[in-house]
C-alpha cells in the first residue's frame, strides 16, 4: 500500500524520523500542520506532481475539516493520523489490519486497540501460568500476575452496611484479595461475624488480619480463606487450626525482623502442616532502612523461590507525603523482581486512596514487561494521569500580543448567585457528579459543560463575567473529581 503523510514545515523532520521508509511526506505551504485545509491539501498535491499513486493520505490527528471533496479529487483514502507526529511509526503498522477515520485520530483509535490486546495478552498469559497454589481460583506465586490485597481496617467491628460498602468498593477498584483488619479491641464473636458476613457478599479471597490465636481460630471456623499473621508468638495455637483447615498463611518474621526468624517460622509453619505458605520479609519505610529490608526480600526469594511473598507496599505510601502512583509503580516493579505475589495496601490515609486501581493496574504492566522483555513503556497500558508521555510542539507568543489583566469590578448577576459543589464516587474512587445549585433547583452532570451548557439553556445566567466565573469554577470542579480530590468553591485548587 502507498501511503503518504502531510504535514507542516515545523514537523517535517520529525515525521521523517519517525516513518523511516515506511510512506512518503507531503510538505504544505504552511508552519503548523494542524492547520491543513482540504484546498491547501489539494494545491499542495497537485504541485508536487507526484510521480506514485497513492492509496492513502493521513493527515495530522488535529486537522479538522471534511476532506472527502478531496478525497474524490485525488482519488485515495484521507484519514486521520495521530496528533504528535512521534506516533507515526506505531500507526503505520495497523496498516491494512485497522480501518483509519476521517474523525477519529488514529493514536485515540488505536489506543483501545493496544490496550485491548495489552487485557487479553494478560488474561491469556494468567491462564497459562503455573503457580505455588490458587486461594477460590486466583493463582498466587509462579508465574501468575502478583495480586493486590486490600486491607479495610478496622472492618472486624464495622456494621454490616459499612462492611458491605467497603468491600464492593475495593473490589471495584480491582482488589483480587479482601483483607479484614482487627484492632485491640476486636472481640471473638466480631471476627466470626465480619468473616461470614464477607463470605456471602464475595467470592473474592477473604483474609483474617491478627495476630490473635482467638480471633484466628473464629475467622478460620468462618471460612477465612488467609490468615494474615503467623510468627512465634501465635504459631503453636493458630498454625494447628490453619493446617486442619487447608487454608493459606502468611508467615512474618519476630520482632527484629531478621530473615533468620522469618526462616525458622516458616519452617515451624511446615512443621505443623500448613501447605500454602506466604512469606512476609516486611517492607521497612523510607528513611527506616528500605533497602536493607529489599535485600531482605532478595535473599529469601533466592532461597525459597516456591514461597510466595508478600509486598507490604501501604508501609511506604502511608508514610510519605508523596502521591502514591509513581511510588506504588516503582514498588511493583521491585517487588515483581524479589517474587512478590502478593500487594498489600490499606488505602488508610486521603493520600493514599486510589492505591489499589494504581496497583493493579502496575501489576498488569509489570506482567506485559515481563512477557515482552522489555521496560514498562508503550505496553498499551500506562500510569500517567498528570504528566503527558509526548508534548505537542508549541508556538511562540504573538507579537502583537495584548498583557492580560484581572478585572477589578464584579456584580451579582440578576439572574441570581450559583452555588457549586462535587459528590464523588466513593464505590470506584474516580469520577463522580458536579452539583451547581440555584435558587431552588440543582443542576447534576458529570462534567463541567453539560452542567454549564444546562445553566444558560434554563437561563440561569444573565452575564458573561458570570458566565465566565463558573466556567472556571466548573472546570476545577470537574477536575478534583478526575484526580480524586476535594472541591471547594473559589479555593485555589
Amino acid at each position: 500500500m502507498e501511503i503518504l503523510i502531510a504535514t507542516g514545515r515545523l514537523a517535517e523532520s520529525t515525521v521523517r524520523k519517525a516513518i523511516g521508509e515506511k510512506a512518503d511526506v507531503l510538505v504544505a505551504n504552511i508552519d503548523i500542520a494542524a492547520f491543513i485545509t482540504p484546498k491547501k491539501l489539494i494545491k499542495t498535491f497537485q504541485e508536487a506532481k507526484l510521480s506514485k499513486v497513492y492509496d492513502l493520505i493521513l493527515l495530522p490527528g488535529l486537522v479538522a475539516g471534511d476532506f472527502s471533496e478531496a478525497s474524490d479529487v485525488l482519488g485515495c483514502k484521507i484519514r486521520l493520523g495521530p496528533k504528535h507526529a512521534y506516533d507515526l511509526g506505531f500507526v503505520l503498522s495497523f496498516i491494512g489490519k485497522v480501518e483509519f477515520s476521517d474523525k477519529i485520530p488514529a493514536c485515540e483509535l488505536l489506543a483501545d486497540v493496544r490496550k485491548e490486546i495489552a487485557l487479553e495478552l494478560i488474561k491469556k498469559n494468567e491462564e497459562e501460568a503455573s503457580s505455588s497454589f490458587t486461594l477460590r481460583g486466583i493463582k498466587l506465586g509462579g508465574k501468575a500476575r502478583m495480586k493486590v490485597m486490600g486491607e479495610i481496617v478496622g472492618a472486624l467491628e464495622m456494621d454490616p452496611p459499612a462492611l458491605q460498602a467497603k468491600i464492593e468498593a475495593f473490589i471495584a477498584r480491582g482488589a483480587d484479595v479482601i483483607d479484614l483488619g482487627a484492632t485491640l479491641n476486636t472481640l471473638p464473636e466480631q471476627a466470626k461475624r465480619a468473616v461470614s458476613f464477607a463470605k456471602t457478599i464475595t467470592d473474592t479471597p477473604v483474609s483474617i488480619d491478627t495476630l490473635d490465636s482467638e480471633l484466628i481460630r473464629e475467622g478460620v471456623k468462618a471460612g477465612a480463606d488467609l490468615v494474615l499473621s503467623l510468627n512465634s508468638t501465635n504459631l503453636e495455637t493458630a498454625g494447628p487450626i490453619i493446617a486442619r483447615a487447608g487454608i493459606a498463611a502468611v508467615i512474618i518474621p519476630d520482632e527484629e525482623r531478621s530473615l533468620e526468624s522469618l526462616i525458622r517460622n516458616v519452617e515451624v509453619a511446615r512443621r505443623l502442616g500448613i501447605k500454602k505458605i506466604i512469606a512476609d520479609p516486611v517492607l521497612d519505610p523510607v528513611g527506616h532502612n528500605i533497602t536493607e529490608s529489599i535485600v531482605r526480600f532478595h535473599e529469601f526469594h533466592r532461597m525459597y523461590p516456591e514461597i510466595p511473598l508478600f509486598l507490604g507496599v501501604g508501609n511506604v505510601t502511608e508514610l510519605m507525603d508523596v502521591d502514591t502512583i509513581g511510588v506504588n509503580a516503582v514498588l511493583c516493579g521491585i517487588g515483581v523482581e524479589v517474587g512478590a505475589s502478593i500487594l498489600f495496601t490499606p488505602e488508610f490515609s486521603d493520600k493514599a486512596q486510589g492505591s489499589i486501581t494504581e496497583l493493579k493496574r502496575a501489576s498488569e504492566m509489570m506482567m506485559l514487561s515481563g512477557i515482552r522483555e522489555s521496560s514498562p513503556k508503550d505496553l498499551g497500558l500506562d500510569l500517567l494521569c498528570i504528566k503527558e508521555k509526548r508534548r505537542r510542539p508549541e508556538s511562540p507568543l504573538p507579537e502583537n500580543a495584548i498583557q492580560a489583566r484581572s478585572s477589578k469590578g464584579w456584580r451579582i448577576d440578576p439572574a441570581g448567585p450559583i452555588r457549586i459543589r462535587t459528590v464523588a464516587d466513593r464505590i470506584s474512587g474516580k469520577g463522580g457528579f458536579i452539583v451547581a445549585e440555584h435558587e431552588k433547583t440543582s443542576v447534576v452532570g458529570k462534567n463541567a459543560r453539560e452542567v454549564m451548557d444546562t445553566l444558560l439553556e434554563l437561563k440561569f445566567v444573565s452575564r458573561l463575567d458570570h458566565a465566565a466565573y463558573l466556567g472556571r469554577e466548573l472546570e476545577k470542579a470537574e477536575l478534583s473529581l478526575q484526580f480524586n480530590r476535594s472541591y471547594a468553591q473559589d479555593d485555589v485548587f
